[in-house]
């Protein structure tokens, strides 16, 4: 197929603030991960599509829930007002072991992004 870019899993985008890697940015609609430290106003890499540990608030999560991105915190939350949904909880491992979000305690919750955002209300 002549129109085929790539599969979408990751993006090049211009950060909107710095951002550490491994931390979560909103990019306009897009909401991704970055893969290294990317300075404000700089072009990095951001992961938009899979599995991944974001920090969260002391919301707690279970297997589908939906998981918000609040955008002042820079924090993933349960809580719905005025925040992005970024994607959903996904608990529990092949092992049977449960992964973290599920504790009001944990620093991360285990989020399957889904690559762009819907403000709570849209």
């Amino acid at each position: 197929m002549q129109n085929w870019i790539s599969k979408g899993d990751t993006l090049n985008l211009t950060a909107p603030y710095a951002v550490a890697s491994g931390a979560g940015a909103l990019v306009g609609r897009i909401f991704g991960v970055a893969s290294d430290a990317v300075a404000n106003g700089v072009i990095g890499v951001f992961v938009v599509k899979g599995l991944m540990d974001i920090a969260k608030d002391t919301s707690t999560f279970t297997d589908g829930s939906l998981v918000y991105w609040d955008n002042t915190a820079k924090l993933a939350t349960s809580v719905t007002t005025a925040h992005n949904i970024i994607g959903c909880a996904a608990m529990q491992h092949p092992d049977g072991n449960v992964a973290p979000g599920g504790a009001s305690g944990d620093a991360t919750v285990r989020v399957n992004l889904v690559g762009t955002t819907l403000l709570t209300g849209e």
